[in-house]
């Protein structure tokens, strides 16, 4: 089965994304009515009044936006939170670099496409390593066996997401290059079909659609991210809204630690609460909240030496037209 939450990230859910131009985002409908909607908000505001714009796909903020702690965290700063949903991290991107939103969750890749186009975001805050989210898997009874054994093979995966990152880490650490394989760039409800049909060898994949796959037609794990790369989600704001707020953002992440933090320890109570948020089966999501990392907090030199590397391996392939310095997207206190 697929799900409904599934076919409706058909570009790119967490793990995002191919390079989505301006113009291509504002045609598409969801996309664009969710940037006029944030953007309805900031017109809204009462002159003086400090409020905090969340740009926000299905997942962990939306167990935030649902206990309403933010809110009150923030109460006695007097700042208001608005909360808009967007279907993928390019689109909530794209709403701040419109100014429409103040901040967002987003996978490893986005942001650089989103730097590279000249947006003026800043990390805000980015989990624990979360290796075992993304994986490369086969069919149940594919004679694949190794990573070598993807020598030749057809690989499908999201053309300049995370997983295009991961895959080639990983073929450079079993010793074949990136051309060793036939890359198939197929977003995942179309990488799921041709993988479902045999149309291709392999699916690199994050989750949950790396756990429907487990679940519904017994994919086999060839590997995942252990050891290979960290596969950090991250939280963004724009360089104006950080450098005015830097207090409303620490409580942004810090709430958003603490929702991770009661999920660490409530595991099976939150697969049931991302169950009915994501509409998937819930022994789906309790398999990817089982081998997820927990813990989010703010962004450092380290932490963003590996969003230069993603950037640097993506200007090789000539997926961004530019070198890039993550250092210009840096937290305003760590500068």
């Amino acid at each position: 089965m697929t799900s409904p939450f599934l076919h409706s990230l058909a570009s790119a859910p967490r793990g995002d994304a191919v390079p989505v131009s301006r113009r291509r985002v504002l045609a598409s409908a969801a996309g664009a009515a969710a940037v006029l909607a944030a953007g309805g908000a900031a017109w809204a505001q009462p002159k003086g009044e400090r409020v905090l714009r969340v740009g926000h796909q299905k997942g962990w903020l939306s167990l935030l936006k649902g206990r309403g702690t933010l809110e009150k965290s923030l109460a006695p700063l007097g700042v208001k939170v608005t909360w808009t949903e967007f279907n993928a991290g390019p689109v909530q991107l794209e709403a701040l670099n419109v100014g429409s939103i103040d901040f967002g969750d987003v996978g490893e890749a986005p942001p650089i496409f989103a730097q590279a186009a000249g947006a003026p975001l800043v990390y805000a805050g980015a989990t624990v390593p979360r290796p075992q989210l993304e994986a490369v898997i086969v069919p149940k009874g594919s004679p694949i066996r190794s990573v070598a054994d993807l020598k030749g093979k057809r690989v499908a995966y999201n053309k300049g997401s995370n997983v295009q990152y991961f895959l080639v880490k990983l073929l450079e650490k079993h010793g074949l290059k990136y051309a060793d394989v036939q890359s198939v760039f197929l977003a995942p409800p179309d990488a799921r079909a041709a993988f479902e049909r045999g149309a291709v060898d392999a699916w690199v994949i994050w989750d949950p659609f790396l756990a429907a796959a487990q679940k519904t037609l017994e994919a086999r794990l060839l590997a995942d991210a252990t050891g290979v790369v960290n596969n950090r989600a991250y939280y963004f704001s724009s360089r104006d809204f950080a450098t005015k707020n830097p207090d409303v953002l620490r409580i942004a992440v810090k709430e958003i630690d603490a929702v991770d933090q009661w999920v660490s320890k409530n595991k099976g109570e939150a697969a049931a609460e991302l169950s009915a948020v994501l509409g998937l089966d819930r022994s789906i999501t309790e398999l990817f909240v089982g081998r997820a990392g927990y813990g989010t907090s703010v962004v450092t030199r380290e932490i963003l030496a590996e969003q230069q590397a993603i950037a640097d391996t993506f200007f090789a392939l000539k997926l961004i037209p530019k070198q890039l310095n993550l250092l210009h997207a840096a937290p305003v206190d760590l500068l």
